[in-house]
This record gives C-alpha cells, sequence and structure tokens, in this order.
C-alpha cells in the first residue's frame, strides 16, 4: 500500500492546550481514527535555534526532542496538517512518500 510517513519534532516538556505536545498529537490521531502513531524521545538533539538538549547526569529535565511519527494516507495527511494549520501549532515535520503492509499478506 501506498501512503505518507509523517513525523514531528517536538520538546518534551512543551504543552499544547495544557498537555504535552507529543501526547496531544498522538490523542488527536487517535480521535481521527488513524490506525497507530508513535512517540520516541531523543537522547540528544538540537533544532532550528541551535541550543543542544542532552539528558546528562546533572541536568535531571533536559527537555529533549520527542519524535513522534505516523503512517497515513494522502488524505488522513493532509487532514491531520490542516487541524495542526487551524490549531497554530508552531512545529516541524516531516512528510514523505512510503510502501507499507502487513505481514503474512
Amino acid at each position: 500500500m501506498q501512503g505518507i510517513f509523517l513525523k514531528f519534532y517536538v520538546g518534551e516538556y512543551r504543552e499544547h492546550h495544557g498537555i504535552l505536545l507529543f501526547e496531544w498529537l498522538l490523542e488527536c490521531a487517535k480521535r481521527y481514527g488513524f490506525n497507530g502513531g508513535t512517540a520516541m524521545r531523543a537522547i540528544a538533539g538540537f533544532g532550528r535555534h541551535g541550543i543542544l538538549h542532552e539528558e546528562t547526569f546533572l541536568e535531571l529535565a533536559a527537555d529533549l526532542p520527542v519524535e513522534v511519527s505516523f503512517v497515513l494516507s494522502e488524505d488522513e495527511a493532509a487532514q491531520f496538517l490542516d487541524l495542526l494549520q487551524t490549531e497554530g501549532v508552531d512545529l516541524f515535520y516531516v512528510k514523505s512518500p512510503v510502501e507499507y503492509g502487513f505481514l503474512p499478506e
């Protein structure tokens, strides 16, 4: 099957409507009926502001990057991006074509 791989990068403590943004993204996707989504916490990273975030022994609240990813149909991806635009969510995303399927066939 052909679809879209949609990935977002957010800070682990960033919120939207009082909810952690990565959780909000997953909950919205679930409400829209998407088949799944994954949030993974990075061990280090930096974004457009060039600030390196990494977990160290002395730094207890590192605010590390979280990658939130989905495999969606083209219509679902467009619908999700429209929602985020309407909500005014400021975030970086990657959108690329993907082939996906289930085993055994």
